[in-house]
């Protein structure tokens, strides 16, 4: 008789739930732009192109990096370039003049 009950019981369920995924999809990748909830403030321009803040050696770096993805953790790249916060303000300063050239050449 249990047996029976074990299958009365599987067969009450909802058949509308259809199977049960094993392998749930990853989690839905940020916004182009957007930025990430991370120990390290991180904003993704596109795909694994992302910029985070951090600090390396006691400094502060903006780093500007594509990561790859392995055992389902994003970790840096060799493609990519760490510049210090008074690069990173030079390379802002320099923004009007480049969107300018780019204007130019499109």
């Amino acid at each position: 008789m249990p047996k029976n009950k074990k299958k009365e019981e599987s067969s009450s369920s909802d058949s509308d739930d259809g199977p049960v995924d094993r392998n749930p999809p990853p989690e839905k990748k940020a916004k182009m732009g957007s930025r990430t909830d991370d120990k390290e403030p991180t904003w993704v321009l596109q795909g694994k192109k992302l910029v985070k803040v951090r600090e390396f050696k006691g400094k502060v770096y903006v780093d500007v990096r594509e990561f790859y993805e392995k055992g389902g953790e994003l970790l840096p790249g060799k493609k990519g370039i760490s510049l210090t916060p008074e690069q990173w303000r030079k390379l802002l300063s320099l923004g009007d003049e480049i969107n300018e050239t780019i204007s130019t050449m499109c």
